[in-house]
């Protein structure tokens, strides 16, 4: 059968969900997967088992969940048997299950509605297929001759500004912002020789901890004072920085469903508050500005029908009562 896959961005939460693709793969599904246009480029070859369908990066935020659900109507893809990976869309919080969604890290979350065993979150190198001479033509063009730590200090809405000196003196320290190639995976080469790794929580450093590096040392910037940060499996430092220790900020979705059908009988819809986007196009799902119609169309409506939590509950509701 052919079954969508709805994590069209953040391209660390790609890396992420791979395994999780992979393993209804394994189980002899079509996986079509509708991602922004931008990261095409990284996991076309890297992962050819899956369809994948670049999108438009709009400024409405469609490629969120609208993009990809007309995608899967156009592909024959069966919506209800979709997975639907975000852990809180804030133009559909009636798709986010409010029990799991406060006890889980958002990782933990995309595993546990996908009924995938979270322990294959580390098993990222079975998923992706090396390109062994593009990441030699990586290591020939930084032309490098000793040992060297790899950095890492911008991430989609964050750029760490720190002195990195305290690292080896004898190894040089070569930057992945310099932008070097099209291909995240371009790098594995040299990420698997590297003496140390320094990164903000962002794509590297989900891809490093979920490919696992022995020998290296690892430092992990924490760039939020909200949770939204992964669980690690390897063996990291964090470092210390002058961010805010804040207790997480919740919400919940069920009072967010009764706030959008009040905004609705009043003709009118704000965006959430802690969830506000800042930037015209919208680079986290937490971030998505909410649509001026809140009438999901009839596609999104078989999305929320189709939610695999939501399905568990009402077959266990149906037990009870029978």
């Amino acid at each position: 059968m052919k079954r969508g896959i709805i994590q069209s961005r953040g391209l660390g939460d790609i890396v992420i969900a791979l395994p999780i693709a992979k393993h209804y793969h394994d189980q002899s599904d079509e996986i079509v997967w509708p991602i922004c246009q931008e990261f095409y480029s990284s996991f076309k070859d890297t992962a050819p088992w899956v369809t994948w369908v670049p999108i438009e990066t709009d400024e409405r935020g469609a490629f969120f969940l609208e993009t990809p659900l007309r995608t899967f109507e156009e592909m024959g893809v069966d919506i209800d048997e979709s997975l639907y990976l975000y852990q809180y869309l804030n133009t559909r919080p009636d798709l986010t299950d409010p029990e799991l969604f406060n006890i889980l890290k958002f990782d933990q979350y995309k595993y546990w509605v996908s009924e995938v065993p979270f322990k294959k979150k580390w098993t990222l190198r079975e998923c992706i297929t090396r390109n062994y001479e593009r990441e030699l033509d990586l290591k020939n063009k930084l032309n490098i001759t000793g040992p060297y730590a790899l950095t890492h200090l911008k991430g989609s809405t964050f750029e760490a500004d720190i002195d990195v000196t305290w690292l080896d003196p004898a190894a040089r320290i070569i930057n992945i912002d310099d932008n070097l190639t099209d291909c995240i995976f371009d790098w594995l080469g040299l990420i698997e020789d590297m003496t140390a790794f320094v990164g903000v929580d962002s794509v590297f450093a989900n891809l490093i901890d979920s490919w696992g590096v022995d020998g290296a040392d690892l430092y992990w910037i924490r760039r939020s004072n909200w949770d939204l940060t992964p669980v690690l499996g390897w063996q990291w430092t964090i470092v210390p920085t002058s961010l805010p220790i804040a207790e997480p900020k919740r919400v919940d979705p069920r009072e967010q469903v009764e706030l959008m059908r009040r905004a609705k009988e009043q003709s009118t819809l704000k965006s959430n508050v802690p969830f506000q986007s800042s930037t015209p196009i919208p680079t986290s799902f937490l971030d998505a500005v909410k649509p001026n119609n809140p009438n999901p169309s009839p596609g999104v409506q078989m999305a929320a029908s189709g939610n695999r939590a939501q399905r568990r509950r009402e077959a266990a509701a149906s037990r009870k009562s029978s």
